[in-house]
């Protein structure tokens, strides 16, 4: 038992992102079920889906699990209301002052993780009262820091600052990756695009294949000047890049992002058009596989990697 594991109450310090069209109940409770800790990810849905969405969760599984809040959501007050409501006990939040929700969360002894991207924010949500960080680097998929601060360095920087239990983000998808991250310093990890690749993903299947056929280098960060987000390099992305060319205004960029830009492309799957979002790992995952198997397959690597590095020698 570590930090991660006794907070949350698992077996094993691996949580699941809480990804837009991606993490429903679904998984979410296949995670937790497999003895780590799935996420709802409230970020794509509507106050009243999300409720739908931990009522069946509860259902789903005995075991704890969470919610991700990304805090720019514009119904923000009336999700924290249902996730108090229904009883929810851990919450994640992301993209926004950790100061606004923590204390409301915590006087309803509910466990708060705060997700952020370099040691100056990590600083600020302990100050904040939260029990845990998530530390996401660079390599993640998905909406970004600024920074730029690879996992790799970003993981001892924050150890260095703050004293609560870190979890380690971006770029991690094997047990390999778990050991790396935890002998950097982190108390354990939170996965994202393996779990997109899932089969209890809520995905759209072609988002799916698309995870599976990426090469190394088949994302790219971009719309920093909107919200830094990783994506795949398809006819949108593309068309992105197209516009950079012609030095375009926050204005242009807005219009061309448009509405519902990533619900199109990873829940109702057109690969051209929609705004795929996946880590640099997805180089390394090869096939869909249900939440458990990938659980299992990680733990056995960070098993087996443990024990080759006890008996490595210089």
């Amino acid at each position: 038992m570590n930090r991660i594991t006794q907070l949350f109450d698992v077996k094993y310090p691996i949580i699941q992102g809480g990804m837009i069209w991606n993490s429903g109940y679904k998984l979410a409770s296949a995670v937790s079920n497999a003895d780590g800790l799935g996420l709802i990810g409230a970020g794509s849905m509507y106050p009243e889906v999300l409720r739908e969405h931990i009522q069946k969760c509860k259902k789903a599984t005995t075991k704890p699990f969470g919610v991700n809040i990304p805090m720019l959501y514009p119904n923000i007050e009336e999700i924290m209301n249902i996730v108090v409501e229904e009883g929810v006990k851990i919450v994640f939040t992301s993209a926004g002052n950790p100061k606004t929700w923590t204390s409301f969360l915590k006087e309803k002894s509910i466990t708060v993780v705060h997700v952020v991207s370099s040691s100056v924010f990590a600083l600020k949500a302990q100050e904040a009262g939260v029990d845990a960080v998530v530390a996401e680097g660079f390599e993640a998929g998905g909406h970004n820091g600024r920074e730029e601060t690879t996992t790799l360095t970003l993981i001892p920087m924050v150890k260095e600052k703050i004293q609560i239990p870190i979890i380690a983000a971006g770029g991690i998808a094997t047990g390999r990756g778990m050991l790396a991250a935890m002998i950097l310093g982190a108390d354990g990890v939170q996965v994202g695009s393996r779990f997109a690749a899932s089969e209890e993903s809520s995905a759209h299947d072609n988002f799916k294949a698309s995870i599976v056929a990426l090469k190394e280098g088949g994302t790219q960060l971009t719309l920093k000047e909107l919200a830094p987000v990783r994506l795949i390099k398809n006819k949108f992305f593309e068309d992105v890049q197209a516009l950079y060319q012609k030095g375009p205004s926050k204005d242009d960029l807005v219009q061309l992002l448009g509405r519902a830009r990533a619900k199109k492309g990873m829940f109702e799957g057109d690969l051209e058009e929609g705004e795929l979002e996946i880590g640099q790992i997805a180089g390394l995952i090869h096939e869909i596989l249900p939440a458990e198997k990938i659980i299992q397959d990680m733990i056995a690597e960070f098993e087996i990697a443990i024990k080759e590095k006890a008996t490595f020698e210089f």
